[in-house]
């Protein structure tokens, strides 16, 4: 009889220290999904949305007070309607801002798609008062990389550089995540996605390194204050363009280069 009883004892306490090992280990669960949740609503809290879907506030022309006519909202989307025009007879477009405030250091998020043969871009540090952003502002290309240099006419845009050899083919200082003209993306690390399908980009700039990710990948780094990119800036495309990249605040751009463009989720973070 003792012994059972002794047996029925231990077993009450080994459920008991059970119980509270498992009570114990759910408050604890419950503790870190509350600070995950805090912490997960600080970093969303950080985000400023440039655009959500529902609304062009804060948008419009580059030097205008307006959106030009083509930029809309389609399927929570903003949407550039034009028809695909040819490189070789691009003059420049209507490019548009975000004008409701400028940002110096930032990380700037958006996912964007492009037709076959789609070219765009991304400005930061956009200033007015010149032809276009690209005279001022650096930008994150975005084209589609595979069908560019079948359908448009390359060879007299790559002499105006310089080039002498594969004067038809698309460079990579042009591809998307490149920093235009000034720094190739990382073709082992770089996963473009088809045309047609959505791509996530990335900028992510300070005064002494700046980033440009693509589909969770960094593809780019530079440091602003460099030998090498003033070298880069003194004697390539911008050598003509005294005041590219001057500025170190400004607005967000987003380029039309007579093509097609889709983009959501665009959004900011100061740094």
């Amino acid at each position: 009889m003792k012994k059972i009883i002794v047996y029925t004892l231990l077993a009450v306490s080994t459920i008991a220290c059970k119980n509270s090992d498992k009570k114990q280990e759910a408050i604890e669960t419950n503790n870190q999904n509350q600070e995950n949740t805090v912490q997960t609503q600080q970093e969303e809290g950080d985000w400023q949305y440039l655009f959500d879907g529902s609304s062009l506030e804060g948008w419009r022309g580059y030097g205008e007070e307006e959106m030009p006519p083509g930029w809309v909202i389609e399927d929570n989307v903003l949407t550039y309607k034009t028809d695909l025009g040819k490189e070789e007879d691009y003059t420049g477009g209507r490019d548009i801002i975000y004008g409701a405030e400028e940002f110096d250091n930032f990380e700037l998020s958006l996912e964007w798609k492009l037709p076959e043969g789609g070219n765009s871009g991304i400005f930061y540090h956009v200033k007015e008062g010149y032809e276009n952003p690209s005279k001022v502002a650096p930008e994150y290309q975005l084209i589609d990389d595979e069908n560019y240099e079948n359908i448009h006419d390359l060879v007299s845009y790559n002499k105006s550089l310089g080039h002498t050899e594969n004067l038809s083919e698309l460079k990579p200082l042009n591809k998307t995540a490149a920093d235009y003209a000034m720094y190739a993306p990382d073709s082992e690390k770089k996963k473009l996605n088809p045309v047609g399908e959505w791509n996530t980009s990335k900028i992510v700039y300070t005064p002494e390194r700046v980033e440009h990710w693509l589909n969770g990948e960094m593809v780019v780094s530079f440091n602003p204050k460099s030998e090498d990119w003033q070298e880069k800036r003194d004697s390539g495309k911008w050598k003509g363009s005294p005041d590219y990249a001057k500025f170190k605040s400004g607005y967000i751009g987003l380029q039309d280069h007579a093509s097609p463009i889709w983009f959501r989720n665009i959004k900011i973070k100061r740094l």
